[in-house]
């Protein structure tokens, strides 16, 4: 499957921002909709498409202010970036897709399976957090981000981000994605929510990722009736791009399975 290239795709207005989307694979294909992390754009999802099953209509959407989609001057949240993609989604014709997405990505992902809006068929979650507790280990680390300290420690990432914006104004990004996690509304996490996803979930986490710890990931399984664990030994937060060939196996029999039944 041809990679994302920023090159192929659209922008689409939303709400005084311009959300950026491609498509690959077979256009006839049953809707695989890639949702990627913070500070990531659609790209991060290319060392996974060559073992993807090659039969999906796959669509990457870069969230408001990330990869070649504009910030606009609403807050981010996790609500906005729903909305975002639930747009892109009725522009594209779609009301039942099956989407994967990773850390911001899939916290979108779970508040739309969750809410109804569009039909979430399958789902496949990597290194998200269904809520963030006060206590939560993550909490510290996140509030601890800048902008600088980013650049420092994710170089490639802020180079993309350069590369890729035609708004960049990185030190808002920063600033917009910090509020984002931190949030504790409803705006924010889907939290228990997760109770009313109807459709089936994989979730997805390596076994060193700093962000979510085991026991989070666990509890989200036991929480969402019938959702599967892929716990993988020895990889980190964005596994779908430092060990591809290990995970997109157990991700296409996923995606293979029919639906589970509620």
């Amino acid at each position: 499957m041809q990679a994302f290239n920023h090159m192929d795709g659209h922008h689409l207005e939303i709400d005084g921002a311009r959300i950026y989307f491609e498509q690959r694979g077979d256009g006839s294909g049953t809707p695989l909709v890639l949702l990627h992390g913070g500070f990531g754009s659609m790209e991060t999802f290319n060392p996974m498409l060559p073992f993807l099953d090659q039969s999906f209509r796959v669509i990457g959407i870069d969230s408001r202010g990330q990869g070649k989609s504009t910030l606009g001057s609403e807050p981010l949240t996790y609500a906005r970036l729903q909305q975002d993609v639930e747009q892109v989604l009725a522009h594209l014709g779609l009301s039942d897709v099956t989407i994967m997405g990773h850390s911001d990505g899939g916290i979108v992902a779970l508040r739309m399976a969750a809410n109804g809006n569009v039909t979430v068929s399958k789902l496949v979650t990597i290194g998200a957090h269904w809520a963030l507790p006060e206590d939560d280990p993550a909490r510290p680390l996140m509030a601890g981000i800048t902008a600088e300290r980013w650049r420092t420690m994710f170089p490639d990432s802020y180079n993309a981000y350069q590369r890729l914006n035609p708004e960049p104004d990185f030190a808002m990004l920063t600033e917009a994605i910090l509020k984002l996690w931190l949030d504790t509304s409803e705006q924010g996490y889907p939290g228990e929510d997760i109770w009313n996803i109807p459709g089936s979930l994989l979730v997805v986490r390596g076994d060193e990722d700093m962000l979510i710890s085991r026991q989070h990931a666990v509890d989200m399984a036991d929480m969402v009736p019938g959702a599967l664990l892929l716990n993988v030994p020895f990889a980190g937060h964005c596994v779908h791009e430092e060990h591809p060939e290990r995970i997109m196996p157990d991700i296409n029999t996923f995606l293979a399975t029919p639906p589970h039944a509620k």
